[in-house]
């Protein structure tokens, strides 16, 4: 049986819906006979993207909406809640999956680590200060899943800004979880989506990645089976690969080793043993 969440007739919103992985959401649930709202920025893109998941709705142009919306301004995010609220009258699904990839080091780029924050961070703090009360209020079950990464719990050198990102958007939903199944009469439940190695935008598929959609269905298969973390693997990396990786990265911290020792020559040998390969 189907998730109530995934219902024919509900509603999602998703943000970053353009393309990539909240594109591939969106065709999956147009195509389950839910409504659909996509969100995004590029307008071209955007069009494009709803005129693609139009085509796979029941309802076509009447159950699939469109909005450009900067998900770093609270304003707009708010907005966005309210043409929702007006034209579908709930919320079934929302899913805060807008992200912004700007690469910068520990102690470089300012504007990088910005941008990185108001989009990545913030932009999913701003989708449940506007949407969840609401949610909440309704009498059917709803779910929130906000996407994170592998690189917000592994913490792979390089990317100190991004992957910092993703480690307060994991920090967040937890916290967002605990609190709504400790607020009496809520229905609403959270969900962390963590991509692995995924083609998105115009990049070259790579035989080691998955591509949107397996995810996509990755994500809607976990969603009926109530999962939290919903952790994808992909063509190169196993689930028990992922698993031994998250426990290494802890025992950095509870055995007190240098941190990111996955990377460091010391202990190299050590976690090869740990995981072989």
């Amino acid at each position: 049986m189907s998730h109530p969440v995934l219902a024919p007739g509900r509603v999602a919103v998703v943000t970053g819906a353009a393309s990539g992985i909240g594109l591939a959401v969106c065709k999956r649930l147009a195509a389950m006979g839910m409504r659909v709202w996509l969100v995004d920025l590029d307008q071209e893109k955007l069009e494009k993207a709803r005129a693609e998941v139009a085509g796979l709705a029941k309802g076509g142009d009447r159950d699939v909406r469109s909005s450009m919306v900067d998900v770093s301004r609270l304003s707009d995010v708010e907005r966005l809640q309210r043409e929702v609220w007006e034209s579908f009258g709930e919320t079934a699904l929302l899913m805060n999956n807008a992200a912004a990839f700007r690469f910068a080091g520990a102690f470089r780029d300012v504007e990088a680590w910005e941008k990185t924050f108001a989009v990545n961070v913030m932009g999913v703090v701003h989708g449940l200060q506007a949407f969840v009360p609401k949610m909440i209020e309704q009498a059917e079950p709803s779910a929130v899943i906000n996407t994170g990464s592998k690189q917000g719990m592994t913490n792979p050198p390089g990317m100190p800004n991004y992957n910092a990102a993703k480690a307060a958007v994991k920090s967040l939903t937890e916290s967002l979880q605990h609190e709504l199944r400790n607020t009496e009469g809520c229905k609403v439940s959270a969900h962390l989506l963590v991509p692995g190695w995924t083609t998105t935008g115009d990049r070259e598929h790579h035989p080691g990645a998955w591509r949107p959609e397996q995810v996509a269905d990755h994500m809607i298969a976990a969603l009926e089976r109530g999962d939290f973390y919903i952790i994808c693997p992909d063509n190169e990396v196993s689930p028990e690969m992922d698993r031994k990786r998250i426990i290494w990265g802890a025992m950095d911290v509870s055995e007190n080793r240098a941190p990111l020792s996955r990377w460091h020559p010391d202990y190299q040998q050590a976690f090869d043993e740990f995981e072989p390969t």
